[in-house]
């Protein structure tokens, strides 16, 4: 009586060439699992991972303060949306961002005292001729007044941009904090039940 078996070294071989695939994804051209880019504010209460039902290896996932598209975030998602195959991108904001918490006078005066004179300060340390120019510090660092606009508008920065194909689904989101849930830009759900519809 015959049977087959599987020799534990081919189990072994495989899960080599797994590894060894896996680090070289970049090299052999393999997009993310979903083909996907998440942009999403820095902030540690966001569990980017759990709430879009991501694992390692789906998306690329970059953070930065308030989830804004930045001049980086454009040249992060050309690369990515030209080169690896990526073709949706998913924004992020959040309720109670620090983006919204200290007024721009504040903010302004803050970075002033830091810095000094703005005029001989390097925004990209390996490109110094990228300096701030006539722009005001607060255009630069992109205050927010109200996150569901906020979210509206990285998602149409990120559809106008001619680095990133137009055939590449953008989608935002805003996550509330307090809820742990996501939802659509502008679906207030708690104003719209607790204020009275006239």
């Amino acid at each position: 009586m015959s049977h087959s078996h599987e020799h534990h070294h081919e189990h072994v071989d495989e899960t080599v060439t797994d590894r060894s695939d896996w680090a070289r994804r970049r090299r052999k051209d393999v997009p993310t699992n979903k083909k996907l880019l998440v942009i999403a504010c820095m902030d540690e209460r966001i569990p980017v991972e759990e709430v879009l039902g991501l694992e390692l290896g789906d998306a690329q996932i970059y953070r930065n303060a308030g989830g804004k598209v930045t001049d980086d975030v454009i040249r992060s998602a050309a690369l990515t949306t030209n080169f690896f195959d990526t073709d949706e991108i998913i924004v992020i904001n959040h309720t109670d961002c620090g983006m919204m918490s200290a007024p721009d006078t504040a903010v302004r005066e803050g970075l002033e005292a830091q810095v000094g004179d703005l005029e001989t300060v390097d925004l990209d340390p390996s490109l110094p001729e990228l300096t701030i120019g006539d722009a005001d510090l607060i255009d630069w660092v992109k205050m927010t007044d109200d996150i569901d606009a906020a979210c509206t508008a990285q998602v149409e920065f990120l559809r106008q941009s001619a680095f990133v194909p137009d055939d590449v689904t953008i989608s935002g989101y805003v996550y509330g904090v307090e809820s742990g849930e996501l939802r659509d830009p502008g679906d207030r759900i708690a104003a719209e039940i607790s204020e009275r519809q006239v």
